[in-house]
């Protein structure tokens, strides 16, 4: 009888802690995303959007240089987005007339459709239609590049040594901290469980929120170069707009695409001949030194490479946003 009992006030206190967590849960997966800051109001608000296949996509396009013919087009990393070059922006603008660069499809302020096949392909294609709307299809274009954007100037390689007509024609590259070999890829465990997670994806992207985000994305940044709360706030508030993180899931097969086009896109690399360089932050636990950059420059005999500080990691653009440029214009200026 008084196991009964016991039994009985088990199940009303579960019955209690259910109908307390429904409410909670709901309330949870219902928090609005956070305010833009100032700072990442103001990108947005400089920013324009263009239409791909009823997608909006937004963009930055600065005038720099009057008179210089030369563009850039800068391909952001993931999970974040255009508002990763704004530290090195105002320096691009002082060499080059056009300064372009985008919020890749599922990224920043650009749409996030769901369910969607997220592809690298598709990526490369919202590139040239937003040249193709900037009337500059013609035009050489200098691409500059981090981590996820590294994939995506790849497929642009490859198209661009096929040369088949609408492709961009591709003047120089310049890539960053991005695993092009799959085998030297040293993906997070978060990356790893959201990528291969199955039904158990859209349960931890719901789950995610702030603090889950910046102690997963601060350790692939150097000891003295790691964002402020105030950064980390505004890389989430990029990601949780347009509901974002329900789609993080998706984006990440990337992982899977490169592995499996491994040979054409590290193929179109080593077989180019325009000038090619590699800035690297060797701190990077993503692409482990030395092991990435041995294969690297094997694979990629005639490329250059910048080496930055030992303390740089993942992030060079944000971390040693001086460093970064000057080896980026030192590369420019050697051709």
């Amino acid at each position: 009888m008084v196991r009964r009992d016991r039994l009985r006030r088990m199940r009303e206190w579960w019955v209690q802690v259910g109908l307390l967590a429904v409410p909670l849960l709901a309330a949870y997966l219902h928090i609005p995303p956070p305010q833009l800051s100032p700072a990442l109001h103001s990108w947005k608000s400089s920013g324009k959007f263009f239409t791909y296949k009823g997608l909006r996509i937004f963009y930055q396009d600065s005038v720099g240089v009057v008179g210089s013919p030369e563009i850039v087009v800068l391909l952001h990393g993931f999970p974040t987005s255009s508002y990763d070059w704004y530290k090195i922006w105002e320096g691009l603008t002082l060499r080059f007339h056009r300064v372009i660069a985008l919020d890749f499809l599922g990224f920043g302020f650009s749409d996030k459709p769901r369910p969607h096949h997220y592809s690298i392909f598709e990526q490369a294609s919202i590139v040239e239609a937003l040249l193709r709307h900037l009337g500059l299809q013609n035009r050489r274009i200098n691409l500059l590049s981090h981590d996820y954007g590294d994939i995506v100037a790849q497929e642009l390689l490859y198209r661009f040594k096929q040369n088949r007509s609408g492709r961009l024609t591709i003047k120089s590259l310049c890539l960053s901290n991005g695993g092009i070999f799959p085998e030297t890829h040293r993906p997070l465990l978060l990356q790893k469980l959201l990528k291969d997670g199955g039904m158990l994806s859209p349960i931890l992207t719901r789950l995610m929120n702030f603090f889950v985000f910046s102690r997963g994305l601060t350790p692939v940044f150097g000891p003295y170069t790691r964002p402020s709360e105030s950064e980390l706030w505004d890389m989430w508030a990029g990601i949780r707009n347009n509901d974002g993180n329900l789609v993080i899931d998706s984006l990440l097969q990337y992982i899977n695409q490169r592995k499996k086009f491994r040979r054409r896109w590290v193929g179109a690399l080593a077989s180019v001949s325009i000038p090619i360089h590699f800035i690297y932050g060797p701190l990077d636990p993503v692409n482990p030194y030395p092991e990435f950059l041995e294969l690297y420059r094997k694979t990629l005999p005639r490329s250059t490479v910048s080496i930055l500080d030992d303390h740089i990691s993942h992030y060079p653009q944000l971390e040693d946003p001086m460093g970064f440029l000057n080896a980026y214009m030192g590369f420019i200026n050697s051709f």
